[in-house]
């Protein structure tokens, strides 16, 4: 095959720039014209797929951790290794849009990440008009359920790690390390609690209890969403206690519909169909230079540091995720 195709190449560059041209001028409207035909061929392949697709159902990934603009702190500055919010939100969009998408998809693999982005997610997926289904590989845990809440099923591997419903909040405390060192911190705020948090000073009771607060507060709206998205009763949620579960545990506690790979949730999404089901995977369009950028920067991130759970630092160091 690599003979042949060697051949075919080397006679098609023959004609091409051989024997077809007689000057210049004739060999640069051929290759105008070669450059034409592919442009009209994928734009007829183009229309072709939108007047007749060949599938009825999309598919968006939420992999890595969830961030606003995927990137996951770590030593290579401006890596992109975790989930782009707003890129996910947006293919989510275009499948909703999409009048040949009938139901929608949704591959988690997530360890969690920022709140905000992950309800976006969540928001868009409960807004899609059609069954939406997620599905579980590997990792369905904190923002990645707080995603899964917004759709009509959860499906998961019997493998499957799933939960994680809490959050949770950290700072770092080098107060006692800055007094060893002779470095003072100096308070120059407007506002009672605007450093709190601040890691070179001890935290007070009320900063503490503030700060707490805060956590407190998305937790509630965590279980109110799990709650109400899987139609459970919110002690119940509140008891996992922000455990995570094999995905047959979870099944059996209710966090989980369904058990099964792929291929049989396909299987329902056609039964909720009625119809056999051909799938279309949505993702964004990246140039090559992204994709090798990406690759590179995912492989030397995970040789060095591995995948970072943490998604959420302030200037302060204080730092919040699911």
């Amino acid at each position: 095959m690599v003979i042949a195709g060697g051949l075919a190449t080397a006679v098609f560059g023959f004609l091409v720039f051989v024997v077809l041209p007689g000057s210049l001028a004739e060999l640069l409207g051929v290759l105008v014209t070669v450059g034409v035909v592919i442009l009209g061929a994928r734009a007829a392949g183009d229309l072709a797929d939108s007047i007749f697709p060949d599938y009825n159902a999309a598919e968006v990934a939420v992999e890595g951790p969830i961030t606003r603009d995927g990137g996951t702190p770590g030593p290579i500055p401006g890596g992109a290794l975790g989930t782009t919010a707003d890129e996910v939100v947006e293919q989510i969009e275009r499948a909703d849009e999409d009048d040949a998408a009938e139901a929608l998809l949704v591959k988690l693999d997530t360890p969690g990440g920022e709140v905000v982005p992950s309800d976006d997610i969540r928001k868009a997926a409960a807004d899609f008009d059609g069954p939406t289904v997620a599905y579980a590989t590997d990792v369905c845990a904190s923002g990645g359920y707080w995603i899964a809440s917004g759709c009509d099923e959860l499906w998961a591997r019997r493998a499957s790690i799933v939960g994680s419903i809490g959050v949770i909040g950290s700072r770092v405390n080098v107060s006692e390390l800055a007094d060893e060192l002779g470095v003072s911190y100096e308070r120059f705020a407007a506002g009672k609690y605007k450093d709190a948090g601040m890691p070179l000073k001890e935290l007070s009771a009320d900063e503490r209890e503030y700060l707490q607060g805060i956590i407190d507060g998305f937790y509630e709206d965590f279980v109110e969403r799990v709650a109400e998205g899987r139609e459970m009763d919110p002690e119940t949620v509140r008891s996992t206690e922000a455990r995570i579960y094999l995905g047959e545990d979870a099944h059996e506690l209710g966090l989980v519909d369904d058990l099964g790979d792929r291929s049989a949730v396909e299987d329902r999404v056609a039964d909720l169909l009625d119809a056999e089901v051909s799938v279309r995977e949505f993702a964004p369009e990246k140039g090559l230079a992204a994709r090798l950028r990406g690759g590179a920067t995912a492989m030397a991130y995970a040789f060095g540091a591995g995948v970072a759970g943490v998604v959420a630092d302030d200037d302060r160091g204080f730092r919040l995720r699911f």
